[in-house]
C-alpha cells in the first residue's frame, strides 16, 4: 500500500473514532464529574502511550530528553490535556452535545486570529471574513437560530465552549517544533497532564473509583478520542506528502458527530446547529484554500 493511502486511511479511521467522541463524553458523564472525567482518561491516555512507545522500541529516547524539553512538556502538559480537558467537558456536562462540540471546532480561527499579536502576522480579508462568517455560525449555534437570545442555555457552559477554542489554540501556538519526537511529546504531556489531575483533584472533590457501568466509556475516551487516535493522526502527517493533503478531511468529523449523538444518546439535533456548523468548517475551509 502506498504511503499516501495508508495516510488517508490512517486519517479516516481518526476521524471516524473523534466523530464518537461528543457521544462518548455525554455516556461518560452520565457515571462520573467532569474532572473525574478528566482524571481517567488522562491515566488511560498515559498508559496507553507508554505501550505504544514499547511496541515501536522508543522508550530509551525519554533517556535523552533535555531539562529544556521537559519544562516545556510541563508547560503544555498543564495547557492540554489538563486544562482543555478541565474546561472542555465541563462545558459538555453544561451544554448538549452538538453546541459543545461545534463551537469547539472553531479553534482553527481563533488559532489565525492569535497568530497576529503573538506570531506578528497580519490577517488578510479572506481569513478576517472567515472569522465573521465563524463567529456568526457559532452565535446561530449557541442561541438555536434565534439571534441575540441566549436564555435558553447555560451561560457559563457558553463560556467554557468559546474557552476551549482559545486554550486549544494557544496549545498549538506553544506547540512548536522543537526536535522531540513527537510520540514522546505527546506521552510526557500526557504524564504531566496526569500528574495536574492528581495535584488539583481536592479543589474538585478528591478521586474516587467509579461505577462498572463508566468503565467502558472511561477506557474508550481515553483510548479512542486521545491516545491511539493522535497516534494515528501523527502518523498519517509522517505518511501524507503535505499535510493539507490530509488536513481538511478533519472536518468530516463534527458533521459525523451530530449522526452519532442522535444514534446513541438521542439528542435531537436542530437545524440550526447544521446550519451553524457548516458556516464554520465552510468558514476555515475557504480560508485555508483562498487566505494565503
Amino acid at each position: 500500500m502506498k504511503k499516501q493511502t495508508k495516510a488517508y486511511l490512517f486519517t479516516l479511521i481518526a476521524v471516524f473514532f473523534w466523530s464518537t467522541a461528543a457521544s462518548a463524553f455525554k455516556i461518560a458523564m452520565q457515571y462520573v464529574t467532569p474532572y473525574m472525567l478528566l482524571f481517567y482518561s488522562t491515566l488511560i491516555s498515559s498508559i496507553a502511550l507508554l505501550v505504544i512507545l514499547i511496541l515501536q522500541g522508543k522508550v530509551s529516547e525519554l533517556a535523552r530528553i533535555s531539562r529544556k524539553q521537559v519544562w516545556k512538556a510541563a508547560l503544555l502538559g498543564f495547557i492540554n490535556p489538563f486544562f482543555y480537558y478541565t474546561v472542555l467537558f465541563k462545558a459538555y456536562s453544561l451544554l448538549p452535545g452538538q453546541i459543545a462540540m461545534s463551537i469547539n471546532y472553531a479553534w482553527p480561527l481563533v488559532l489565525t486570529l492569535f497568530s497576529v499579536p503573538i506570531l506578528k502576522q497580519s490577517l488578510s480579508r479572506v481569513q478576517l471574513s472567515a472569522l465573521v462568517i465563524s463567529f456568526v455560525g457559532a452565535i446561530i449555534i449557541a442561541t438555536k437560530g434565534q439571534v441575540g437570545n441566549f436564555n435558553e442555555l447555560n451561560k457559563f457552559g457558553l463560556c467554557l465552549a468559546f474557552g476551549s477554542t482559545i486554550i486549544w489554540a494557544l496549545f498549538w501556538l506553544f506547540n512548536a517544533r522543537d526536535g522531540t519526537e513527537p510520540l514522546i511529546k505527546l506521552f510526557l504531556g500526557f504524564c504531566f497532564g496526569l500528574f495536574y489531575s492528581i495535584l488539583f483533584s481536592p479543589m474538585f472533590g478528591g478521586l474516587y473509583l467509579p461505577e462498572v457501568k463508566a468503565l467502558l466509556p472511561l477506557v474508550y475516551i481515553g483510548f479512542f478520542e486521545m491516545s491511539f487516535t493522535f497516534v494515528l493522526w501523527l502518523t498519517a502527517l509522517q505518511l501524507s506528502s503535505t499535510a493539507a493533503r490530509i488536513g481538511n478531511l478533519i472536518y468530516i468529523a463534527p458533521f459525523l458527530s451530530l449522526v452519532f449523538l442522535r444514534l446513541t444518546t438521542g439528542e435531537e439535533i436542530h437545524p440550526s446547529t447544521f446550519i451553524g456548523l457548516l458556516l464554520i468548517v465552510g468558514s476555515i475551509l475557504f480560508s485555508e484554500i483562498h487566505g494565503k
